[in-house]
């Protein structure tokens, strides 16, 4: 599982990419069994040349070295690291690689920024990397960007759709997937499951007041037809004891 750090790395390079003018996606398979890239970035030069760029993104030093394949492919190639991560590790990093250094927004940055911000931080070039010839045949690389490319949009249609796609017994197995994750007994509100029944018990509550304020509605109403049809209709005898009587033109009260 992706750790929150990794999550941040891995959108403020996709939105790097995008600035640079360059198509992106996450998670290619290379071909010729060269592993599987963690960021890989397809560009169009003004010349018509095609450049290749491979990105591994780690966050701790046990991740560095860790023995997973680097698919360090593309015409250039990058390391994306904390900015302490690389001060522990540059002197291992191979000539020809590059490295970007991603760092956090501040709090008072997100704050005081006139509209939401599309990262969550930044990226610099703290070292450049060295043109290499591609490692690999360009069209089943291709073929496995496309691929990948059609991963993302076919998650993001979902996503779209909504969960209707879903059965309840998915939806369910997700929710309790999401609430192993460990329960906060100190911040109830963060629990998954607390907000779920919490929400689920408003919206019962709420439909019920609503179904009970049209109920009562409905008995006054009904209320005011009965008192109408039984109760004795007594304005013309009240009319006829309040009008004075006449005789030879005298009023007798």
């Amino acid at each position: 599982m992706k750790t929150k750090l990794t999550k941040q790395l891995e959108s403020t390079l996709y939105q790097y990419c995008l600035e640079q003018g360059a198509y992106v996606v996450e998670e290619v398979a290379m071909p010729a069994d060269k592993g599987i890239v963690d960021t890989l970035s397809y560009q169009q030069l003004p010349d018509g040349q095609i450049e290749w760029r491979c990105y591994e993104l780690k966050v701790t030093k046990a991740d560095f070295h860790s023995k997973a394949k680097l698919s360090f492919i593309g015409h250039y190639n990058y390391f994306v690291l904390p900015q302490q991560l690389y001060l522990e590790v540059q002197s291992e990093i191979p000539d020809h690689i590059g490295v970007l250094i991603y760092r956090a927004f501040d709090q008072r940055a997100l704050e005081l920024a006139p509209q939401p911000l599309r990262t969550p931080g930044f990226l610099t070039v703290a070292k450049k990397a060295q043109r290499q010839d591609l490692q690999v045949e360009q069209t089943p690389l291709i073929s496995h960007f496309i691929t990948s490319l059609f991963r993302e949009v076919d998650k993001a249609k979902r996503v779209k759709k909504g969960l209707q796609l879903y059965s309840d017994d998915q939806l369910f197995k997700e929710l309790r997937k999401r609430a192993s994750t460990g329960y906060d007994v100190y911040d109830p509100e963060q629990n998954l499951y607390d907000r779920f029944i919490d929400d689920t018990q408003n919206d019962a509550v709420t439909a019920l007041q609503t179904e009970l304020d049209a109920r009562n509605a409905e008995y006054q109403t009904l209320k005011l037809k009965y008192q109408a049809l039984t109760a004795p209709d007594l304005r013309d005898q009240l009319l006829a004891l309040t009008t004075p009587i006449y005789v030879d033109g005298c009023m007798i009260c």
